[in-house]
């Protein structure tokens, strides 16, 4: 299992700098009108996702729908998605049962009490 950090915000680009100089490179990047959507970077085994409002507006506008100040979004790769779901507790907030992605994931998305995104991906 991997669990990865999705940081929502404004813009991308005024993040990259710190990474960059931290010595992470984008290991992908999907666009969103005349600038960055998403970008994953990624160093030594480590990785931190970045996709902007407008983004998420745009691919999932639910996964807003309950987010407060210092919420976050989690994306975490499973094995077996649909094991992983069966066994998520009965009143889980599930919000996007199943999706396939241009990016090769089937994925869930659901909250957790705190109203925290998780998305769980399975790849394959």
């Amino acid at each position: 299992m991997k669990v990865t950090p999705v940081l929502v915000v404004p813009s991308i680009e005024p993040n990259l700098p710190l990474w960059e100089a931290l010595g992470f490179a984008r290991t992908a990047e999907v666009p969103h009108g005349d600038a960055l959507g998403f970008v994953i970077l990624a160093r030594d085994g480590a990785e931190i996702m970045y996709q902007t409002l407008d983004s998420v507006r745009a691919d999932e506008p639910r996964a807003l729908e309950k987010a407060k100040p210092g919420t976050a979004s989690l994306f975490v790769e499973v094995a077996d998605l649909d094991a992983a779901v069966a066994a998520l507790p009965a009143d889980t907030d599930i919000f996007v049962a199943r999706r396939t992605t241009p990016y090769g994931a089937t994925e869930t998305f659901l909250r957790d009490a705190a109203g925290n995104v998780i998305t769980l991906a399975q790849f394959g």
